[in-house]
């Protein structure tokens, strides 16, 4: 792969890393002011639709939305739903920088999945990555001393689960569909739950309110547009290590906007689970670079 096709993938994704960042943000504080999850997330993806639709129209076209793989972004829109669903209830149940800090385990989750599901042969080496990331988040959760909610240790990493699963089936549906036509179905597709969703608790809201909810699907549409075009100039392998920026977005926007920065032991479990993912990462890129001999192991 050329190696500006490449470099344009890791901007890509830094700028999704920051964008949604600061989604997440609006989000916690749309809760504060009343907002219902639901709320949240029906707005995340109908305001975003106008942003997916401006830069296919820009681009490849609106005939570019027409797919003969429905059923792979029906998939996707299922997961990435779900997904939605623990990433925004980490952020509310925890402070940002610790709900970013979890959301780090995705390349331990993909490490599982891909030994699991795909029957990709891993070695000793990410094994023990693995093993030394889960430390890390027991360092940062602490468990069993009551410093976060229990229920928000066990939803952070639920949300990097689900978003490992979407970064395998971006990448594959990324073989064949534009990044806008990948994105819109997943916001058409999940309007359909999320609209009963937000029927029940729908509500009215003050100007600021509505404001932060728009923002959100508009941030977090163009966020969203950046994620997927990465992976479709990079490999999943380059662009994930950039993921790691978002601690620094996180602490910025944690203490600026609520006050709020990491604990001792977050600082502490951070580049334990920092450290771990990289190594996967680096190590998945020795597995799958041609070799000659008897080949690179897991």
């Amino acid at each position: 792969m050329p190696a500006e096709r490449i470099l344009t993938g890791i901007g890509l994704r830094l700028l999704a890393i920051f964008l949604l960042s600061a989604m997440t943000a609006l989000v916690k504080l749309a809760v504060q002011r009343g907002a219902t999850l639901p709320e949240t997330m029906f707005y995340r993806q109908l305001a975003s639709l106008p942003v997916v639709l401006a830069f296919v129209a820009a681009g490849p076209g609106l005939a570019s939305l027409r797919t003969r793989r429905f059923g792979a972004h029906l998939r996707r829109a299922v997961v990435g739903t779900m997904g939605m669903v623990f990433t925004f209830g980490s952020v509310l149940l925890l402070p940002l920088a610790e709900a970013t800090v979890l959301s780090f385990t995705v390349p331990i989750f993909a490490t599982i999945m891909g030994a699991l599901f795909l029957n990709e042969r891993v070695g000793v080496h990410r094994w023990g990555a693995v093993i030394v990331g889960f430390v890390g988040v027991l360092i940062v959760a602490q468990p069993s001393g009551g410093h976060f909610p229990l229920v928000g240790t066990v939803v952070g990493p639920l949300a990097a689960l689900f978003v490992a699963v979407v970064a395998i089936l971006l990448r594959q549906i990324g073989q064949t569909e534009p990044t806008g036509t990948t994105v819109f179905w997943f916001a058409t597709l999940s309007l359909v739950p999320l609209s009963i969703a937000y029927a029940v608790v729908a509500r009215a809201h003050d100007p600021l309110t509505w404001a932060l909810l728009i923002g959100t699907g508009v941030i977090g549409g163009m966020g969203q547009l950046a994620l997927t075009g990465a992976v479709r100039f990079a490999p999943v392998s380059a662009v994930v290590p950039m993921d790691y920026s978002g601690l620094i977005w996180a602490t910025l926007l944690g203490w600026t906007l609520f006050a709020a920065l990491p604990t001792s032991t977050t600082w502490l479990g951070a580049p334990i689970i920092i450290g771990s993912g990289l190594y996967i990462a680096w190590r998945e890129r020795r597995r799958s670079a041609p070799v000659t001999g008897g080949g690179t192991p897991a």
